[in-house]
Parts: structure tokens; sequence; C-alpha cells
């Protein structure tokens, strides 16, 4: 064959042309688009606006370990790791997970933010103090009962969606979307004892995620109590003009007990365990 062939011509000149051209990158070439099919939900980013005043909701600092479940191109992630925080982006795509190192290390967080192509399901969050989400209804339930075995104290926050009859302790509202902060309880029903300054104490609480009820025994009386809720492994309850609240610890709790109403300033230590 000569090297006048047509065909010799042509490879030669496409040859060149790659030369003269920087090859583009895998995660280059890849270009997500809204409504993009997933696994298990389409790809629609939450606003950088909205990204902010999530982490801002749960007080991300650089102590934090950030897991964002379904982390798309990156940006809550890469916005936890700008804050300080250990940030993991879950996401099936391969696709993305590339885009998203490559935008991680375009912003100087890639020490820091790191993506795991993986089945968000399959994923230990035992390490995650915080956790973003932008996922359907269906699959926030799917997630609840892990979610609420984790370390008393974790945030947890959703674009959009909530987790159904589990109440968000706060509610975000952002450029016209909305998103949910939860903070997971900790474990506190069943019966508590102690001895108080007039002897035996009990207090009986039945719970309902963060908030709780139930009955208090204590100096001769039985008291209902209100106002009863827990945030993280904070206790707070009223119970006649007494306030209590207390750090729970597993199965002993303690704090401080006191007596409200004028001129009552009479204040003490209390200290129980889970019978």
């Amino acid at each position: 064959m000569k090297r006048s062939d047509p065909v010799v011509a042509v490879v030669f000149a496409l040859l060149l042309l790659c030369l003269a051209f920087p090859r583009l990158s895998a995660a280059q070439q890849f270009e997500p688009y809204v409504g993009q099919m997933g696994k298990d939900v389409i790809w629609v980013p939450t606003p950088d606006i909205l990204v902010q005043d999530m982490l801002n909701a749960a007080e991300v600092t650089a102590e934090d370990f950030v897991m964002d479940l379904g982390s798309g191109d990156g940006r809550i992630v890469i916005a936890a790791a700008k804050r300080g925080a250990t940030a993991v982006g879950v996401e099936f795509n391969p696709d993305m997970v590339a885009l998203s190192q490559e935008n991680a290390e375009k912003e100087g967080v890639s020490s820091r933010a790191s993506f795991l192509n993986a089945d968000l399901f399959s994923v230990d969050l035992n390490r995650a103090t915080v956790i973003t989400l932008y996922l359907l209804p269906n699959l926030n339930l799917k997630l609840r009962p892990a979610i609420l075995d984790l370390k008393p104290g974790t945030r947890v926050v959703s674009h959009a969606f909530d987790m159904g009859d589990w109440p968000p302790d706060r509610t975000i509202e952002s450029d016209g979307r909305t998103a949910y902060l939860w903070i997971v309880p900790a474990k506190a029903a069943g019966v508590w004892t102690w001895q108080d300054e007039s002897g035996a104490a009990e207090l009986r609480i039945a719970q309902n995620y963060q908030m709780i009820h139930g009955t208090l025994k204590a100096n001769g009386e039985e008291l209902i109590i209100q106002n009863g809720k827990i945030e993280g492994d904070r206790l707070h309850f009223n119970a006649g003009d007494w306030e209590y609240s207390a750090r729970i610890n597993g199965k002993s709790l303690d704090g401080v007990v006191k007596r409200n109403g004028p001129g009552q300033n009479a204040e003490r230590k209390w200290a129980a365990t889970l019978f």
C-alpha cells in the first residue's frame, strides 16, 4: 500500500488531531443532566444556597464526619469539606463518582472529601455524625430504622422529603424549598429508679421517637410528666412544679432537678438507673 493511499492519509490526519487536542478525562466527558435516571431516584441537584442552609442547620464543623447518601455531583460533600469536616459521598453511578472526585480536586478539598461507588443501603453509617439526604419518602423510611440505631445526637438533614411519622426537630425554609432536621434520640423507654430525698422515686417513660410521656413517683406524689422531649442524649421534662433535665448514658442517667415558681429556686442533682 502506498503512502498516498487515501485511507492512510485519513488515518494520519486523525492522529494529528489527537495530538493537537488534549485528551478529556472520563469525568469531563460525562455531563449529568437534571432528571437523569439513577438506581433509586432521578438526579436533581440541591441548590447551593440550600446546601449551606442544610449544613448550617446541622451545625457542621471540622469535628464532624458527614455522609451524603446519593451524593450526585458531590456538591454537599465538597461544601462540608470546605468547612473542615471529613465528608464521604455514597453514589451508585460510577460516572458521577468520577465527576465528584474531579470537582473535589478542583476545589482543593480532595484530602477531606471522598466518594464511594456503592449502594447506599449497603454502607455502614456508624461513623457519621451528620447524614444528608435528597431521596424519595419510601427510601427515607427504608433507611429510618438504621438511622434511629445510630449514636444519639447524630444529625440528619433531608431536602424536600420527611421521615413519615417521625417529626422533625426543625424545618428549614430556604429559597422556596424545604428541608428537615432530625437529631437521633437516645433510647429512654422503661422504668427508671433512684433514691430521692424522701425515699424511692420512679420514672416511667413511654417513648415515641424524641417525644416522651409517662409518670413520676416522688415525694409521695404521682405526677404526669409534661413537655417531655429527648434531644440527642439529653432528656427534659416537667412534673408538677419541678423541671428535670439529665444526660442519658445507656442504662443510667444523671442531671439536675429544680423547682419552678416565685421565690422557688431549689436545685439538686439526681441520677437514675433503668430497671
